[in-house]
């Protein structure tokens, strides 16, 4: 069985025909896209890679797709548009719809720019042609500025919301957020909470001030919350509560986001962030301590059903529309007025039906990983969680501090340039960004989630599976741990007989320096002793 108990499992990019051919029939989402267009932003991330290959692969008869798209790191659009479709997770695509790159067109912009940079011709053909937007686009560096992260995550999504009440045909608008926008509180809702400072303020404050008088107030700013990140997101949500009522809109709130289930292929991920640099970490022997709770919940969320929520989120949102935009008996349309209608937000976490406990993570990943080793194995895995911080500082010390300084100091007497120590530093920074949601718990409701589950056909939960119910972590593991090897680090599993040798030999490093420490300090101790007594 799968991990969903759908499909026998899939290995690799396996990819079942089923989910090819003759899909729209009796799908319900599928037909809302249907002659559509669809404008995405952040269509270069994790999410939106998934969201572009989904729409693709399983709605053939979709119109068009708009990505936004900017010049990044000496890199043109559309050389950055081509990397978009490269790589193992466009292989399902690509074997369902060879053709798919002629429904795919760029709209040049930035979200850092006011009106999203976008030009005025190319937001008159938004206006004309686009059905639905899917706004994924947002800095996700916990260390960014607060004035970078308030023109991205708040300017940015209200300017497109502006465009967006242009918009002629517009059936559907998803504004992806996180289920941390609200994580200065213990339980959170699907509903919205008041930020510590309104969305026009915030904005009207990081134009006045400049940059080293607004980093100085940025803690006060944000307060509760631990970075401008999840601050930034939080009244961005505001902003939609008071600019998007007239809209057809729905709000995603997923937590911290790992590696697929089945989709596009399994394990699929692209990044560090998060619970996934933990594993790597792990997995590869450099990260050896964590202080977090064991007990505590991981609020984790696979990628694909991050995905699909979103898009059965959109078919609701179409379904809610048409039930509310009613014909009255003297012809005129009445209820298209939805001030009144409460904007939904769906909460798309595992706590709520199936969670998992840090501990458990540890576990599983400590189970896996030995089971198909890398070959950039730096050490053998020696990882604890440990809520005590001064255990914790210390165990950093002695396992990640000194051997960094020690190894560096070989690398230069043997002429190599060190790296180890600058590579714990960073290292270190994300430790922290992780440990402050390790260390904590939150109640998060999802009913939203659920009823939307229930409302959907059986082949829509097929093609569009996000339940949590009974999930099967144990199984998830397996492929999760592989698209860590394949995926982030390059290291396809046929030199598996390689890693396990090297493994081998840092197994019996790793204990031989122990007993040799050991040793050391049993011989210290017993002159000690000798010189006392």
């Amino acid at each position: 069985m799968s991990i969903v108990g759908i499909h026998p499992v899939r290995k690799g990019g396996d990819i079942y025909s089923s989910d090819m051919v003759n899909i729209g029939v009796t799908n319900k989402i599928v037909d809302i896209f249907e002659d559509a267009t669809i404008f995405i932003t952040g269509g270069t991330g994790y999410l939106g890679k998934i969201f572009l290959e989904k729409l693709l692969r399983t709605c053939p008869k979709l119109k068009k797709i708009y990505i936004l798209l900017r010049s990044k790191k000496g890199k043109e659009v559309n050389e950055r548009f081509t990397e978009i479709f490269e790589g193992p997770n466009m292989v399902p695509l690509k074997l369902a719809n060879p053709k798919f790159l002629k429904k795919v067109a760029i709209i040049n912009g930035d979200c850092s720019l006011p009106d999203l940079g976008i030009e005025d011709e190319d937001k008159q053909r938004i206006i004309e042609e686009v059905n639905f937007v899917i706004h994924c686009a947002a800095t996700v560096r916990f260390d960014e500025t607060l004035k970078v992260a308030a023109h991205i995550n708040v300017r940015g999504a209200r300017d497109l919301l502006k465009i967006a009440g242009q918009i002629k045909n517009l059936r559907g608008f998803l504004h992806v957020s996180t289920a941390y926008s609200n994580c200065n509180r213990e339980t959170i809702d699907e509903t919205f909470y008041k930020p510590g400072i309104s969305y026009n303020h915030l904005l009207k404050l990081v134009e006045m001030l400049d940059d080293e008088i607004l980093e100085k107030i940025t803690p006060t700013l944000i307060g509760n919350w631990p970075n401008t990140y999840v601050f930034t997101k939080c009244v961005c949500e505001d902003m939609i509560k008071h600019e998007a009522q007239n809209l057809p809109i729905a709000v995603l709130r997923p937590s911290i986001v790992i590696g697929s289930v089945n989709e596009p292929v399994a394990g699929w991920i692209d990044n560090f962030y998060g619970a996934t640099g933990v594993y790597l970490g792990v997995a590869l022997g450099v990260l050896r301590s964590l202080r977090a709770h064991g007990k505590n919940v991981a609020e984790m969320i696979p990628a694909d059903y991050v995905i699909n929520a979103g898009l059965a989120a959109l078919w609701e949102t179409v379904c809610n529309k048409d039930v509310n935009h009613n014909v009255g008996s003297n012809g005129t349309e009445v209820g298209d007025d939805n001030e009144n209608e409460e904007i939904p937000i769906y909460n798309v976490v595992s706590s709520a039906e199936s969670p998992i406990t840090w501990d458990r993570f540890g576990k599983l990943g400590l189970h896996y990983a030995p089971q198909i080793p890398s070959e950039h194995q730096v050490w053998h895995f020696c990882f604890a969680l440990r809520p005590n911080k001064i255990h914790h500082l210390l165990a950093v010390f002695f396992l990640h501090t000194v051997p960094a300084y020690l190894i560096d100091f070989i690398c230069y007497c043997m002429g190599k340039k060190p790296m180890m120590v600058k590579g714990y530093r960073k290292i270190h920074k994300f430790m922290n960004v992780i440990s402050y949601f390790a260390m904590r718990e939150w109640k998060f409701h999802n009913k939203n989630v659920q009823k939307l589950w229930q409302k959907m056909s059986l082949e829509d939960q097929r093609l569009f599976q996000f339940s949590m119910n009974n999930f099967d972590w144990d199984n998830y593991f397996r492929y999760y741990t592989k698209g860590l090897r394949v995926y982030l680090l390059k290291d396809p599993l046929d030199t598996v007989p390689k890693g396990r040798i090297k493994y081998w030999k840092l197994f019996f490093a790793h204990y031989t320096v122990l007993a040799v420490l050991l040793f050391l300090c049993y011989k210290l101790l017993m002159s000690i002793c000798s010189f006392i007594f």
